[in-house]
């Protein structure tokens, strides 16, 4: 068939579907409960199940072989370190007689969708559509001068041989990049951003033709334990920190050790130029709330910031200006506890509430993953959803509140991205540990932000009970064979109508997934590393008995 036939029918299709889970005159999915998570035992692989209405799509999977092999960069998922006995230009995929070893799996994390014209490949004889989504790779092993990462482009118009794109495995400088974690686009750099979760590797920036031209851009972002990335309408970059810390004294409790951070660019798109500030939560007294404040276990200042109904007020602190400390990359992690702001367990990713202007920030808080520790119900151990208002998102004050305590059922939570204007989606990453403590893998939920859940009758819907494919049951059972994870994690979950422009800001409009040009995506990370797009699923109305 014709491509641009092809396309057209989809794209009619599509319309079609949307209508059928999507209530008249709403941007809201009508999202039915799953009624439990997958449990974990040793060798089971139980399959995903998903609210009813949705179906899920693979673009990609791990064994998908790139159209451009760059070294030991071969394939989506996976890296060629271990070649296959039978053919040593593949990798060893799954292990295979004596050999209890595999191939460098590459967890594609976070995607971006953009829709763009006239973009390229490897083959200049294919019309490589426009439509894309792109994601760098949180793993790597081992080359001379670090851990090979990668950005890829999944071209989803394209046929299988050219399905994905390898778009860079080093950097401006030539070394190799380092392995990566979140992603956005920058509608005023024109560049992707990167993060690298990582203080002592860059944060980049990346041109999104190919071949991508990537610099380091953390002269002035700086570096950090960075994941969550994200643009607002005045240009400012709001990054969302993922670094463990360490365990309090006699328990598996954490101490906060990861920040929220506003790069405040000297003009917007400047990537080379501005301040970096951290966010600062004042306690009751006005008083900072520090790590210093939160070293004993159910200190009153973290205690206070997990409890349902307490506001307490914000504000930002410069903790690096390219215009005073020069534009040599550093540790922001350790400038934000200098500068006295206040740190999290984890809070790894975060969004602004579309129709709130900017002014309403929703992030997570991954918390301690683990059942037994002695902050699970009092502070944050369970993780949390938290909600951050300003009055614009270039204020230099605000107020933050607890929108959802964790429970040892819904826990963990990481990525996090809005269906509709109301309708907040958060996955979890719960991890080995705690999957068998609660004999439960992880799922997804919707959260109604109109909604109490101090009401403990108030529970979020699960719409994604995830399950574990055979490699990640493989991985979990024999420790990755030293290099690779176990379960399978939810993430990279994204929607997004591909606008490049300032208006396809994430949060700059009301999501209406199924109608223009509005997609899901996420990815079912380790294993055999699949990401899917979400659809609509058609129903045919002429059915019986189809309450």
């Amino acid at each position: 068939m014709n491509r641009k036939a092809l396309v057209a029918l989809i794209a009619v299709g599509a319309a079609v579907v949307a209508v059928a889970a999507v209530a008249a005159g709403s941007d809201e999915l009508q999202l039915t409960n799953v009624a439990t998570a997958n449990t974990k035992s040793v060798g089971y692989s139980p399959a995903s199940r998903l609210s009813r209405g949705l179906a899920q799509i693979a673009v990609a999977q791990g064994a998908t072989k790139v159209e451009n092999p760059q070294g030991i960069v071969t394939h989506y998922g996976y890296e060629n370190d271990v070649p296959s006995g039978g053919d040593p230009t593949v990798p060893l995929m799954t292990p295979a007689g004596a050999a209890a070893t595999e191939a460098q799996k590459t967890e594609p994390d976070k995607n971006t969708y953009l829709v763009l014209e006239n973009q390229h490949g490897a083959d200049p004889s294919v019309d490589y559509g426009t439509h894309f989504l792109f994601q760098g790779h949180e793993a790597g092993a081992p080359v001379t001068g670090g851990k090979q990462g990668y950005i890829t482009r999944i071209n989803l118009d394209a046929d299988s041989d050219h399905r994905v794109t390898v778009l860079a495995t080093h950097d401006a400088t030539g070394a190799p990049i380092a392995t990566i974690d979140g992603s956005t686009w920058d509608p005023f750099a024109r560049r992707l951003l990167l993060t690298t979760e990582n203080t002592a590797n860059p944060t980049y920036a990346a041109t999104v033709d190919f071949p991508s031209t990537v610099t380091d851009v953390s002269g002035a972002l700086g570096r950090g334990g960075y994941e969550g990335i994200q643009d607002d309408s005045d240009g400012n970059i709001w990054i969302v920190e993922d670094i463990g810390g360490a365990n309090k004294p006699g328990t598996t409790a954490k101490i906060p050790n990861s920040f929220i951070f506003r790069y405040v660019p000297a003009h917007r798109g400047d990537l080379a130029n501005g301040k970096l500030q951290a966010l600062q939560v004042l306690n009751a007294a006005g008083a900072p709330i520090t790590q210093e404040s939160q070293t004993d276990v159910d200190a009153p200042d973290q205690v206070a910031l997990h409890s349902y109904g307490t506001t307490l007020r914000t504000q930002w602190v410069t903790v690096h200006d390219t215009a005073v400390q020069g534009s040599a990359p550093f540790n922001a992690n350790l400038a934000a506890k200098k500068a006295h702001a206040t740190p999290f367990k984890r809070p790894e990713n975060g969004v602004f509430r579309p129709g709130s202007h900017f002014g309403e920030f929703f992030f997570t808080e991954t918390g301690d993953t683990n059942a037994t520790s002695a902050e699970n119900d009092t502070a944050g151990g369970w993780g949390s959803l938290f909600k951050l208002s300003q009055s614009n998102p270039s204020a230099s004050t605000g107020t933050i509140s607890v929108f959802f305590k964790g429970t040892m059922k819904v826990t963990g939570l990481d990525n996090i991205q809005f269906l509709g204007r109301n309708q907040l989606a958060a996955v979890e990453d719960a991890g080995d540990t705690l999957h068998g403590q609660r004999n439960a893998l992880d799922s997804g939920y919707a959260f109604d932000t109109g909604t109490d859940f101090s009401n403990t009758q108030n529970q979020p819907v699960r719409f994604l009970a995830e399950g574990r494919d055979p490699s990640a049951t493989i991985d979990s059972a024999t420790g990755g064979f030293g290099k690779n994870d176990g379960d399978n994690e939810i993430t990279g979950i994204h929607v997004s109508n591909g606008d490049p422009g300032p208006d396809g800001i994430l949060g700059a409009k009301a999501p209406h997934i199924g109608h223009g040009g509005w997609r899901w995506f996420y990815t079912q990370q380790h294993g055999d590393n699949y990401t899917f797009e979400v659809v609509l699923a058609q129903r045919n109305d002429n059915d019986e008995n189809d309450d």
